[in-house]
């Protein structure tokens, strides 16, 4: 179906046509004076100069050739030159009846679907997830999952880090505490134990022991980056541990990101990149861009333009270890030749920005992807408490994300109980999927550039730009068409009627918003401007239900109308926090 807006846009354009003016000034847009109209078109002020005539006159003018439009119930020249539109009634509840017919909710899927590949999550392995984590793993799934629904095809990774210094890190110190494993012994010959040597809760000892030793122990960190440096040549003793590093931290990860609703299409890391690096490096040297110095190969990528110092790009250290940056480029290729993106999204920490600019102009550079391909960053700010500072645990430490998942369970569980309005079997699942809905809500309403912060006592609450409040929302409505159907009503695909009142055409009027916010928010990978939606929405619907005797209708044409008018509303909901990554449970 066409937006609204575009359909108004068309009849006004017909108007400026029939009055002899260009229709390139009739562009409508919503009004920012809703107390005066619905939509409103500047054009007349724009078509001052070329027309040498007061904006006003042209406005009458316009204004003359649209009131005989069925498209409208008011329109008016205005000083100094506005023309202030009132929709029909009628035209907004055939918008409504059309877009509750089509499956997509008058979506337009794309013409042409691309391939997109979303780089998040990015958890390094033997490490417990933090909060840290959070804001990629929920901002990097709503992408995912908008671009879904605007019919691309879209491929998420978490890219996990598994082929750094903490891998040699984790061999250094079980090699220490258990010598006589025989991944330390170059004679053996194998086979090597199929069970890990290590469960994941010792794994997460180990990891910030080792940390811990290498920053006060120059011989220990000098063993563990050795470590990593004959793990990146593959020796075999090592490449088993590896494997059971992987094996064990993967499950834990799995675990944690599936109470996140977080799914990921390939659970690929940087050591699948390595089979690329030599190629890479080659192809670099080749093309007469990587040069030696002081030992290490670099990649010169500033630019006449820059405005700030961008610093060469490490290719490869002095003793030929492969970096961050190494490992991100050898992911392109292996992702240009195993998938052939239209593009990469990278949703990231946003200071990690210049470590990107880094890699995508090199990777321009020596041609890794096509012209057309597009390489994205979308940096994310930090996610503080209500100090301003990153947020932590009471006691200062890093919070691990399962314990922030759980105080809010906790939270929920409690106000829902409380509340009684759900029995005792189904609260701790009700309270998970509010839990959740305060999580992803709370981080994803925020700008994603932007730092914000953390509130779980507002995040929780039941009133308010929430989570839960969306929830109860759309509870509220599903209690609504659940007693009609009890009382023997039907729920179809029905015809909605011209609104009876102002807060039922406001109602409409969002509704019909839905397929210009969806394809403007995938577009510019902006999952707030969906949460300012469904909050905007869920008000428009709470005042229509407070001053609507919707039930009690006797008139029972009116009484389904408004009934089809709620289901359309609830449908519009469950597509918005489908993307957002949460669902609604039937009762609160």
């Amino acid at each position: 179906m066409k937006k609204l807006l575009d359909l108004i846009t068309e009849e006004v354009a017909k108007a400026f046509e029939a009055a002899g003016y260009n229709t390139s000034y009739a562009r409508v847009s919503i009004s920012n004076r809703p107390d005066l109209c619905e939509y409103q078109c500047n054009g007349a002020m724009a078509a001052k100069k070329e027309y040498k005539k007061a904006p006003i006159m042209i406005a009458q003018d316009i204004v003359a050739q649209m009131t005989d439009s069925s498209m409208f119930e008011e329109v008016a020249a205005v000083n100094p030159g506005f023309i202030n539109i009132k929709l029909s009634g009628a035209y907004a509840a055939q918008y409504m009846t059309e877009m509750e017919a089509d499956e997509n909710l008058s979506v337009e899927k794309a013409a042409e679907p691309k391939t997109i590949m979303i780089d998040y999550g990015g958890p390094n392995v033997a490490k417990p997830l933090h909060v840290g984590h959070l804001r990629s793993a929920i901002i990097g799934e709503s992408i995912k999952r908008m671009g879904r629904f605007m019919g691309h095809k879209v491929i998420g990774d978490v890219h996990l880090g598994d082929w750094g210094l903490q891998m040699g890190l984790i061999i250094t110190e079980l090699q220490e505490r258990q010598p006589s494993l025989p991944y330390f012994d170059e004679a053996f010959s194998g086979p090597y134990p199929e069970e890990a040597p290590f469960t994941i809760g010792e794994l997460e000892e180990i990891y910030p022991a080792a940390s811990g030793k290498s920053k006060v122990d120059e011989a220990y960190k000098e063993k563990a980056l050795e470590a990593t440096h004959q793990l990146q040549l593959g020796r075999p003793g090592y490449m088993a541990l590896w494997k059971h590093i992987m094996t064990v931290s993967v499950a834990d990860l799995k675990r944690n990101y599936q109470k996140l609703n977080v799914d990921f299409d390939l659970w690929k890391a940087e050591s699948d990149a390595q089979p690329y690096i030599p190629e890479l490096v080659q192809l670099m040297k080749d093309k007469g861009l990587a040069h030696e110095d002081q030992g290490a190969l670099i990649v010169d990528v500033k630019q006449e333009s820059d405005a700030k110092e961008v610093p060469p790009l490490l290719l490869l250290k002095s003793d030929g270890s492969s970096l961050y940056a190494t490992t991100d480029l050898a992911t392109i290729v292996e992702r240009m030749k195993l998938f052939n993106p239209d593009e990469i999204i990278y949703v990231v920490d946003k200071r990690q920005e210049m470590h990107f600019v880094q890699v995508f102009r090199a990777a321009r550079m020596a041609g890794l992807v096509k012209e057309e391909t597009g390489l994205r960053f979308l940096g994310f700010g930090t996610m503080n408490g209500k100090d301003g500072k990153p947020f932590k645990t009471r006691d200062g430490g890093v919070m691990r994300l399962e314990n922030l998942i759980k105080d809010i369970n906790d939270e929920m569980f409690k106000k829902i109980v409380e509340n009684r309005s759900v029995r005792d079997t189904e609260a701790t699942k009700t309270a998970e999927m509010v839990g959740l809905s305060a999580i992803k809500y709370g981080d994803l309403s925020n700008q994603a550039s932007k730092d914000y912060v953390f509130d779980v006592d507002r995040f929780t609450s039941f009133e308010g730009n929430t989570g839960p409040y969306i929830l109860y929302t759309m509870v509220r409505i599903k209690s609504i068409l659940a007693r009609y159907t009890e009382g023997g009503g039907v729920l179809e695909n029905g015809k909605i009627l011209a609104p009876a009142n102002g807060v039922e055409k406001d109602l409409m009027l969002k509704c019909a918003r839905f397929n210009a916010v969806m394809e403007n928010a995938f577009d510019e990978k902006a999952p707030h401007k969906i949460c300012s939606y469904i909050y905007e929405l869920s008000n428009d619907f709470n005042r229509f239900y407070h001053e609507t005797k919707i039930l009690s209708e006797e008139n029972e044409v009116q009484k389904a109308s408004w009934i089809a008018l709620l289901d359309l509303v609830r449908r519009v909901l469950e597509a918005c926090i489908d993307v957002l990554g949460f669902e609604a449970p039937e009762r609160m």
